[in-house]
């Protein structure tokens, strides 16, 4: 009778047959190979529009806002529509992270990381709007409250504008001391696999000195609940003050209550999105799809399919209160959206926001990759066409006729957003070369209940810690449990070749003309571990001074306990030492 009943309609959220070495490989592969070629394609093609992006942004500060194509009559346009864009797209990091983790969802692991990422991102994208737009963005710092060379600079706390900046820099700290502390066991992972010098001191400072012990996780699992709570409530409160930008003036269109709520609902459906497209893109560039697989696909375009809904009853919610209000200026507001000269913004806005989500309740088109990949990039396009309808059709024509006027963009304008986009992108992928875009430890934690491999066991009938015709898989699992569950490792013919390569390299012991050393001198074994060591038939510190990163891996996966501690301790080392001595 299998140890463990899970429901059979479940399907493994960890596809193909990966034991937790294999985790730990897959995961450290982007970091420590070298970039494929579907990377440098990605890579070469932001890069290129970062750069135009510079450009734009050198010429505009040079010459002038003038560049742009505002005006008198609409003097918020491009760059605002940008920014409020960009701080949607950040919510679902937090979203995934926080709020998913208090909730307990398992399905969350695998794109956890790269959607936190995606919150660092994009808010730092969605800041360069508001200081390019000063014109003179070298006085930033006056939207402070602090000490210049005119004094006590003291801002006008009852502007929007002002709510926005304490808004996205208490958002961007809090995600990124979230996203950090996550890192922590995966930067250790990296430090411990680390060949050079150089990067092994690297990843140890990023580490900040994590070593596995049941204390580090026993902080790392309080503080990482403390800050999802703290970074919930940012979730709604961060793109609400964002939404009060427009809701405290008295513009036709703006001056609703309704803006709050419709804000948070469209952020976390735009963030999702954008989650989608990236979790996509990064499955295939990193060689990732039995982590991040159509299930996860699946359950995000599920949560596109709610919000988008919930958009949906938004835009319908407004042309009600502008038709029930009475009030004739609000409903020439929603007319002229509608019927206007930016009609054909209102309308890509509907089709790309309400009805392309609707495809989502059709099993087949939600389990599409392509299908997926496509409406996630179609729904971003929808919701920025949103914040650019909001903004530019309530502005272009007000209450003096004289003064209504149209907006159009300049190739400045376009090129410093799109450069945003490809400065996104560049920051991301080297994120992918650097950081694990998998969080290894959380997957682990799941992969009993969640991994194919164990699935298959348990569909058998077999005991996950008994032994048998998979007697590693057993002792695997057995040894992730707790440190007293460690075992003496099979003898199988799979183990019994890794057995001889192990000591063919390190050498034998001979009973006859050697003495058995004590083992348990060196940090990190204990009686358990030299039994285990004793039974493949390591004896003496000059056996154990001979590993090297060979011989701890093939360690690793003959006794599947600890995967990277040998290494990690520098076995070979205090060995060394110990002879020496």
């Amino acid at each position: 009778m299998a140890s463990h009943y899970e429901a059979p309609i479940r399907r493994p959220l960890v596809t193909g047959e990966k034991s937790y070495h294999d985790v730990t490989v897959d995961v450290a592969r982007p970091v420590e190979g070298k970039a494929n070629r579907a990377w440098w394609i990605v890579f070469s093609i932001a890069l290129v529009a970062f750069l135009w992006g510079i450009g734009c942004i050198i010429y505009t500060i040079s010459t002038g806002i003038g560049v742009w194509g505002l005006n008198n009559t609409v003097d918020w346009a491009w760059d605002i529509t940008n920014f409020v864009w960009w701080v949607g797209i950040g919510h679902a990091g937090t979203l995934i992270s926080a709020v998913l983790l208090l909730f307990r969802q398992k399905w969350r692991m695998a794109i956890n990381r790269s959607a936190e990422a995606m919150t660092i991102f994009s808010v730092v994208q969605a800041g360069l709007f508001p200081i390019i737009h000063m014109g003179r963005p070298w006085l930033a710092y006056w939207v402070l409250p602090i000490p210049n060379q005119f004094g006590s600079l003291w801002v006008n706390f009852n502007s929007p504008l002002l709510w926005d900046v304490f808004a996205i820099s208490t958002y961007l700290s809090v995600s990124l001391v979230f996203w950090w502390t996550g890192l922590l066991p995966d930067f250790a992972m990296i430090r411990d696999r680390a060949v050079r010098p150089f990067q092994k001191k690297i990843y140890a400072l990023l580490s900040f000195g994590w070593s596995g012990r049941a204390k580090d996780w026993q902080r790392f699992e309080e503080v990482s609940l403390v800050l999802a709570g703290l970074a919930t409530p940012l979730v709604l409160s961060v793109h609400t003050i964002v939404s009060f930008d427009f809701a405290t003036s008295v513009i036709p269109g703006w001056h609703t209550t309704i803006f709050p709520p419709y804000f948070v609902a469209g952020a976390i459906f735009s963030g999702f999105a954008m989650v989608n497209t990236l979790l996509i893109i990064m499955r295939k560039v990193c060689n990732l799809e039995d982590y991040i697989t159509v299930q996860h696909i699946e359950l995000m375009n599920i949560v596109i399919m709610i919000t988008g809904s919930i958009v949906g009853v938004a835009y319908i919610t407004e042309l009600f209160i502008a038709w029930y209000s009475g009030v004739e200026y609000e409903q020439y507001a929603f007319l002229n959206r509608a019927t206007g000269p930016y009609w054909w913004a209102y309308w890509s806005m509907m089709c790309c926001n309400v009805f392309s989500p609707q495809f989502m309740w059709f099993k087949k088109l939600r389990t599409s990759i392509m299908f997926s990949f496509f409406i996630s990039i179609v729904v971003n396009i929808g919701m920025w066409f949103e914040r650019f309808v909001i903004i530019v059709t309530s502005l272009h024509r007000d209450y003096l006729p004289s003064s209504w006027t149209m907006f159009s963009p300049t190739f400045v304008d376009i090129g410093i957003f799109i450069g945003t986009i490809g400065f996104f992108f560049v920051l991301f992928l080297l994120y992918s070369r650097t950081f694990p875009v998998i969080a290894q430890a959380e997957v682990k934690t799941i992969l009993k209940s969640s991994g194919e491999r164990y699935k298959k066991i348990r569909e058998r009938g077999d005991s996950l810690v008994g032994t048998g015709a998979d007697a590693r898989t057993s002792n695997l699992i057995a040894s992730t449990e707790s440190p007293k569950a460690i075992e003496t490792p099979s003898t199988g013919d799979d183990n019994s070749d890794k057995v001889n390569s192990l000591l063919g390299s390190i050498g034998t012991f001979d009973a006859t003309t050697e003495t058995a050393d004590d083992l348990k001198k060196i940090s990190g074994v204990g009686p358990k571990m030299e039994d285990v060591l004793n039974s493949i038939g390591i004896y003496t510190f000059l056996q154990v001074s001979k590993m090297t990163k060979k011989e701890y891996d093939l360690l690793d996966a003959i006794t599947g306990s600890f995967p990277g501690r040998a290494e990690r301790d520098d076995w070979s080392g205090q060995a060394k030492n110990l002879l020496n001595n």
